[in-house]
């Protein structure tokens, strides 16, 4: 046989042949995203593939499940969920009725579907969780497990009529978070003792290795609902998700996340809707959030931890969802370290006097990280509390947030927006002398019945294109 030899001089030709093709593709979709978003927006969604299984069917009442909402069904989900990727994939079929049971693992190439009249009814047993790779607030950390995981999984779903009930209450679960108005009382544990959350933050600005931040037993974080963590091609359809322990739904370090026709209610602490995180290519449409927390809210870690991962959040497509109660309707932060590009949302309505902002993103010098290119048309906002949009580099909870990690902040678009009462502010924006939030653009935005049109600090090219607050027209202004 024949060697073929490359010199070094054509090496270097090829490499860099590659190089200025992976270029250009860049330049490219950069150019696309400059000169027309929702072209860009179009190409993320033409890019997500949504997962497809085979016609296989297994049932779990055939692996000993019982409806009764009594029986411990684990070990039949379990098995059944095995069996069908063990076998190729398929779909494991929860027939209507009520299935009390622990945590359920996917695995790859299943479909957990929850026929109508179906309701999944989680312990509330923190022993059934077992430790497993998750996070909490922004941080990796050994945890409970979620009450739905997939972890490095592929071609997974969770779909159907059905009901996945967390079964959390100021009884359990929710104590945790260490606030009266959840049922925490003096002299009860919660995540705020030092050696609880405090602790696992501290770890990880320390660089301990996640396999080392062991909490679980004794530490009090609550675990996740839906969480496809490290997932490729993942789906979440027409499921209703009550009452969690913590955040709802939880793409992690995951590509190709489509959540569908989804309707969340669920009014206890941190309960965030939807939190994709370090992940790129996430669909959220047709859903319906009525929650205790922001209804989505797009991170991608916190402080230490997210420039660690350093993988940003990019090309997060929300449309035709609706948002009553929330702190946020569409927020992005404020665990945001690794920084977020390309959010796109169109379509929604957002209402309700518990709405405390529709758009908000919220950052700190602990934080840090860029956050670039939000872009938002075709809202409809019946009642916020505080502000259509806020911004703020200077989110300040657990304490002191001040650090050498400023943030940056960078075009921000709103066009077709119908607001009928606006709350306190119109636009509430601060940033830091020395980093300017710019470039925040209102287009064919009506607000009605705000108390102040905007109360900004350190905003560089604010433009309003036929804009209008309390009925007057707005002019361009630059703070």
């Amino acid at each position: 046989m024949t060697e073929k030899k490359i010199s070094t001089s054509n090496l270097f030709s090829l490499v860099f042949i590659s190089l200025l093709l992976i270029s250009c593709g860049v330049n490219k979709q950069k150019n696309v995203v400059n000169n027309d978003p929702w072209k860009a927006m179009q190409l993320v969604i033409n890019s997500v593939k949504t997962p497809s299984f085979g016609n296989k069917k297994y049932l779990i009442t055939d692996y000993g499940a019982k409806a009764d909402g009594i029986y411990d069904n684990t070990k039949a989900f379990k098995e059944a969920i095995q069996t069908c990727s063990k076998n190729g994939g398929g779909i494991v079929i929860v027939p209507s009725g009520k299935y009390y049971t622990g945590p359920i693992h996917l695995e790859n190439d299943v479909n957990l579907h929850l026929e109508d009249g179906t309701e999944i009814l989680f312990s509330t047993k923190p022993g059934d969780y077992p430790i497993v790779h998750t996070s909490f607030e922004g941080t990796e950390v050994m945890n409970y497990s979620p009450l739905i995981y997939a972890y490095k999984k592929h071609n997974v779903a969770v779909t159907g009529k059905g009901i996945l009930n967390g079964q959390a209450t100021k009884e359990n679960w929710w104590p945790w978070c260490g606030a009266g108005s959840y049922g925490w009382k003096k002299g009860i544990p919660s995540q705020s003792d030092p050696l609880n959350r405090p602790r696992l933050v501290d770890m990880a600005e320390e660089g301990v290795p996640v396999e080392k931040r062991v909490f679980g037993e004794g530490h009090y974080l609550r675990p996740t609902a839906v969480e496809f963590f490290e997932c490729t091609d993942a789906l979440l359809k027409d499921v209703t998700i009550v009452d969690v322990p913590f955040w709802v739904i939880h793409p992690i370090k995951s590509v190709n996340v489509t959540i569908d026709g989804v309707t969340v209610r669920s009014h206890g602490p941190n309960n965030d809707g939807c939190d994709p995180e370090y992940s790129k290519n996430v669909i959220i449409k047709n859903c319906t959030f009525d929650t205790g927390d922001d209804c989505i809210a797009i991170k991608a870690g916190r402080d230490a931890d997210g420039r660690r991962v350093a993988i940003k959040s990019e090309n997060i497509v929300v449309q035709n969802c609706t948002m009553f109660d929330g702190h946020g309707g569409v927020t992005i932060g404020s665990e945001i370290s690794a920084g977020v590009s390309n959010v796109y949302v169109e379509n929604c309505i957002m209402n309700s006097p518990n709405l405390d902002v529709a758009i908000r993103l919220k950052t700190n010098s602990r934080r840090g990280a860029l956050i670039e290119n939000f872009y938002v048309r075709n809202i409809e906002i019946g009642q916020v509390k505080e502000a259509i949009l806020k911004v703020d580099m200077f989110y300040n909870v657990h304490g002191n947030q001040t650090g050498n990690f400023i943030p940056r902040i960078e075009n921000i678009y709103l066009e077709n927006v119908k607001v009928k009462n606006a709350g306190k502010y119109s636009i509430l924006a601060k940033g830091y002398e020395e980093s300017p939030i710019k470039n925040i653009t209102f287009k064919n935005v009506t607000i009605d019945k705000v108390g102040t049109p905007f109360s900004i600090e350190n905003v560089s090219n604010l433009n309003f294109i036929n804009s209008y607050i309390n009925g007057v027209p707005m002019k361009n202004s630059d703070n």
